[in-house]
C-alpha cells in the first residue's frame, strides 16, 4: 500500500504539469477562446484528463492571469482589452531592453552563442515571411524574444516575461494578417543581434526598446480601429 501511495505521489506533479501545459496551449491558440466558461469536469473530459490535475492546473493558470476560477460556476478564460496590451508592452519593453543590454555585457564567447541562436530564429522568420507562413513567422518571432530574455539569465525577468507573453500571444497571432511591417521586425532583430555580438550594451538596449515600441505603436491602433475590445 505504501508503495502505491509513493507511486501516486510521484505521478501527480507530472499529471498537473501535463494539464497545465495542455490548458495553456488551448488558451494561447484560442481553442479555449476569451470568455469561454466551463466546469472543471467539462474541461477534463475535453482534454482527456481527470478532474484533479485540471483543478490544480487551473489554480496555476489563475496566478498567470489566464483564467478566473468562479466558485460553483467553473473556470472562465480571461479576455484582454487594448488597455491590457498597452500595460503588457510597457513591461515587455523594459524587460527586453535590459535583457539585450545584459547579453551584450557578457563575455565574447557567451554573447556570440546567444547572437547565433537569435540569428537562427530570425532566419526562420525571414523564410516564413517569404513563404507566406504567418503562423511560422509568429512562432519564430516568439522564440527570438523568449531566447533574448532567457539567455540574459535573470530568473525573475524570465518568469515575468513568460507570464505576460502568454497573456499577449492571442492578440499577436490574431493581428498578424493585419500588420504591414513584418519585414521591419527582421531588420530590427538583426540590429539587436549585431549590437549584442559586438558587445555594445547601450545600443542593444536602445535597439530592443525601439523594436518593441514600434510593434506596440503598430498593434494598439489596429486593435482599436477594428473594434477588437476583447482578445
Amino acid at each position: 500500500m505504501r508503495v502505491e501511495k509513493l507511486d501516486e505521489a510521484d505521478r501527480r506533479p507530472s499529471l498537473v504539469d501535463d494539464a497545465y501545459a495542455a490548458m495553456k496551449e488551448e488558451i494561447r491558440e484560442s481553442r479555449f477562446p476569451p470568455g469561454y466558461q466551463a466546469s472543471e469536469q467539462e474541461i477534463a473530459l475535453r482534454l482527456g484528463m481527470s478532474r484533479t490535475p485540471v483543478h490544480e492546473a487551473a489554480i496555476r493558470l489563475q496566478e498567470d492571469g489566464l483564467v478566473r476560477i468562479l466558485p460553483r460556476k467553473g473556470i472562465i478564460i480571461c479576455a484582454l482589452a487594448p488597455a491590457d496590451m498597452r500595460e503588457i508592452y510597457d513591461v515587455v519593453i523594459a524587460i527586453e531592453g535590459r535583457a539585450a543590454a545584459l547579453l551584450a555585457e557578457m563575455p565574447e564567447a557567451e554573447r556570440g552563442v546567444a547572437a547565433t541562436e537569435l540569428a537562427a530564429h530570425t532566419t526562420i522568420m525571414a523564410a516564413a515571411r517569404e513563404a507566406g507562413d504567418l503562423a511560422g513567422w509568429g512562432h519564430a518571432d516568439e522564440c527570438f524574444h523568449r531566447t533574448l530574455v532567457e539567455r540574459a539569465g535573470n530568473g525573475r525577468m524570465i518568469r515575468i516575461n513568460q507570464t505576460i507573453t502568454d497573456q499577449a500571444h492571442r492578440a499577436r497571432m490574431l493581428t498578424l494578417k493585419l500588420r504591414r511591417e513584418l519585414g521591419a521586425s527582421v531588420a530590427e532583430h538583426e540590429q539587436i543581434i549585431q549590437a549584442i555580438r559586438i558587445g555594445n550594451a547601450a545600443s542593444a538596449q536602445e535597439q530592443a526598446y525601439r523594436h518593441r515600441s514600434r510593434a506596440r505603436d503598430e498593434l494598439l491602433p489596429l486593435l482599436e480601429s477594428f473594434g477588437l475590445k476583447h482578445l
